[in-house]
């Protein structure tokens, strides 16, 4: 196996690639080497990287299939494009309390990507390509971590726990106009296992995010607080790492066992950052997650 020398990013989970050539992941052993990081140490940093779009599709395409949420408004022969975290809009920066805005800001509450969706993401590959001067930091947040340190009493009232999941959930702690948007209602709510055990080594990890909206088998109110204990505990500073980016920056994190979130930053200024999450597959143990949904 491809060796490849490793730094750690915290002193509790993630490990930095200062010397891997991202362009180098066909090579023979380069990926198995990443895919074995990844499941034991849930982020990845590779730094100054300058991948290209096509780069950037190769690399997710070998954790898994992409995901694409815009497959059904996508017009017959419109080319599939890379989601971008972006302020840049066509019509220039977006304003202060837009739509749009509004959106990014949603991004900014800790949460795993696409739990709403009928098959939720392995991973996020961001990219940066665009910075700003001050602010715009991404955020993780171990949950295995988290759980491993979680008090005997706090563990046990969420093993065994059912989270429903639903995206305009999030957009409403935000914005009731943004909740009400079609994109926020396009699939029924998810209901996940709060746990998620990692098939190849057998961790496990909180699953949560701040599209989960109740609890099942408890009441709103209940399930609500419950839902805010977990996610305070996991997002302790301890359990956390703050990504300042350079421009190039690749990061990559395991969504069954890290939640994220981004940092405000100058609405002067232009950011943009290329998102492509993989999702989930049989071998992820989503086949697990289903039958313990119910």
């Amino acid at each position: 196996m491809t060796d490849l020398r490793t730094v750690p990013l915290t002193d509790r989970f993630g490990v930095i690639l200062p010397e891997c050539d991202l362009k180098d992941v066909n090579r023979p052993g380069v990926f198995p080497r990443i895919r074995a990081l990844f499941e034991e140490h849930s982020a990845l940093l590779f730094p100054g990287q300058h991948l290209s779009d096509e780069g950037h599709l190769t690399l997710a395409r070998h954790f898994g299939p992409i995901e694409d949420r815009l497959a059904d408004e996508r017009k017959e022969g419109e080319a599939y494009k890379i989601p971008q975290v972006s302020n840049v809009t066509e019509d220039g920066l977006t304003g202060e309390e837009d739509l749009h805005m509004l959106h990014l800001k949603a991004n900014f509450l800790w949460h795993a990507d696409s739990t709403f969706m009928p098959v939720p993401a392995l991973a996020n590959i961001l990219v940066a390509r665009v910075v700003t001067e001050s602010g715009g930091a991404t955020e993780l947040a171990s949950t295995r971590e988290a759980l491993a340190e979680m008090p005997d009493v706090l563990k046990a009232r969420l093993r065994g726990k059912r989270l429903r999941h639903r995206y305009a959930h999030s957009r409403a702690r935000i914005s009731p106009a943004l909740a009400a948007l079609p994109m926020f209602h396009k699939w029924p709510d998810q209901i996940w296992p709060a746990i998620w055990t990692n098939p190849v080594n057998g961790k496990e990890a909180v699953y949560i995010a701040s599209h989960a909206c109740a609890v099942e088998g408890m009441g709103a109110e209940e399930g609500a607080a419950l839902i805010d204990e977990i996610t305070a505990f996991c997002t302790q500073p301890r359990f956390t790492y703050s990504h300042n980016w350079r421009v190039g920056d690749v990061l990559i994190w395991d969504q069954r066992a890290v939640l994220h979130r981004g940092r405000p930053w100058p609405m002067d200024q232009p950011r943009t950052l290329s998102s492509l999450c993989v999702s989930v597959t049989e071998a992820d143990g989503l086949e697990a997650m289903r039958s313990g949904a119910g």
